[in-house]
């Protein structure tokens, strides 16, 4: 994580806010202390610089900027232009490709202007379903995706949990769909971008990756690319990125860079964010450094030791393993009565943060699931390394093993609190 000499922005703002809203900056105070204590491991959270922090509080707040660098509706945005300019020419490079638009405010907004460029309402998509690791924007009935667009599924190899690129392309062959979705929320595995594209050149579709959890990874070569691959990559710019809370597009081919223009503004959105634009530019610029590539390295490898350590004391991974920042643990592996739900609020009580999550083919509901995913790029900011990712797998089944039980949940509860003070967060 980049340093900073800069005040503490914590203690400078809530010191601010206490004589003007002292409300505000009571329950800002337990969020800021809530985070300094406990150990992050949803898969899709991180922690920001000092830098991307001020820059997302920053004057930028109080503008509107409706349309593009040297288009827009308003006057008086010399500086946002730049800081814009700044931000999309720090995408390309970090991506290698040669449009990237950062007005969408998350990663759905992102996929409905994407969908929007790719697709007419009606057309097929083919996605991975949410049940199997997909996203809510790549096809769930209630969502807009689901609602707007015939969407036609593909799943997981029931016995490896991997994906199945021969029945993919059964599938897509099948169907003929607009777009083929890959890209997911809770898939621990490497995508073969490459044969995604084969697979949508015969069926002839256009490709969409979807890397908002791996974006870091993507960027450094962790993972592989979605580029030359995919015709439009969409992303969050948290997550792996490690930059404030927003989404992108990205692009190689100039007529769908036009179309996502537009279909980003006045198509879905209005005025961006310019203070999150600006926040973007540094946490891109950030990320174009090379301690960058090894903090997403070390993500993985902690990761890996994680899982590793799980397995061995009795807990099954979904697919067996992970490739990447997250894993999905199927808690019936060490008791067939644990649920995702006991294990989330058990280990919350603990100092550990993570969020319960359906197992390929769950036979539980969403809000109960058999599941936990479980992810390292918050903990790795923090500068926790491989061994202390053993403490953290030993705490996370002390807990679980006890059932929850409220003396072994205080005891962990204040060694994480002690722990977590030798890894302090930014200010």
């Amino acid at each position: 994580m980049p340093t900073s000499d800069a005040p503490s922005l914590s203690d400078d703002l809530l010191a601010m806010l206490k004589e003007a809203d002292p409300e505000v900056s009571r329950i800002l105070a337990g969020e800021r202390d809530r985070q300094e204590t406990t150990l992050e491991l949803i898969a899709s959270e991180n922690h920001v610089s000092t830098a991307v922090m001020h820059a997302a509080g920053s004057w930028m707040t109080n503008k509107y900027a409706e349309g593009y660098p040297g288009k827009r509706y308003y006057g008086g945005c010399e500086f946002h232009d730049q800081v814009e300019d700044l931000a999309r020419n720090r995408a390309k490079k970090l991506f290698g490709c040669s449009f990237a638009n950062v007005q969408p405010h998350c990663g759905a907004n992102a996929n409905i202007a994407a969908f929007m460029a790719l697709m007419n309402p009606g057309d097929t998509v083919l996605s991975l379903p949410i049940k199997a690791g997909g996203h809510l924007s790549h096809g769930l009935k209630v969502n807009f995706s689901g609602t707007f667009y015939n969407v036609v599924d593909y799943g997981l190899d029931p016995n490896t949990e991997l994906l199945d690129y021969d029945e993919i392309e059964k599938i897509a062959l099948a169907c003929k769909p607009k777009v083929i979705i890959c890209g997911y929320s809770a898939y621990p595995r490497t995508i073969d971008f490459a044969r995604f594209r084969a697979i949508a050149d015969k069926a002839g579709a256009l490709l969409m990756a979807d890397i908002a959890h791996i974006a870091g990874l993507c960027a450094t070569g962790v993972h592989p690319s979605p580029f030359p691959h995919a015709h439009v990559a969409t992303t969050t710019t948290h997550k792996t990125l490690r930059g404030p809370r927003g989404g992108m597009i990205l692009t190689n081919t100039e007529e769908l860079a036009t179309k996502i223009d537009r279909k980003v503004f006045p198509g879905s959105q209005g005025g961006p964010l310019m203070h999150i634009i600006a926040a973007k530019a540094v946490a891109f610029g950030e990320a174009l450094q090379p301690s960058f590539a090894e903090y997403c390295r070390q993500v993985v490898a902690n990761a890996k030791t994680l899982a590793a350590e799980l397995k061995s004391r009795g807990y099954r991974l979904s697919s067996g393993g992970t490739d990447n920042h997250l894993m999905l643990v199927d808690l019936r592996g060490r008791d067939a009565a644990l649920t995702g739900a006991d294990a989330e609020k058990w280990l919350e009580k603990s100092g550990i943060i993570c969020n319960k999550n359906g197992i390929p083919n769950d036979p539980r509901p969403p809000m109960v699931t058999s599941g936990l995913r479980l992810g390292t790029p918050a903990l790795t900011t923090r500068g926790l390394g491989e061994s202390e990712m053993k403490r953290v797998a030993a705490w996370l089944d002390e807990v679980m093993g006890s059932k929850g039980d409220p003396a072994v949940c205080a005891k962990v509860r204040e060694e994480i609190r002690a722990f977590c003070a030798d890894f302090p967060l930014p200010h």
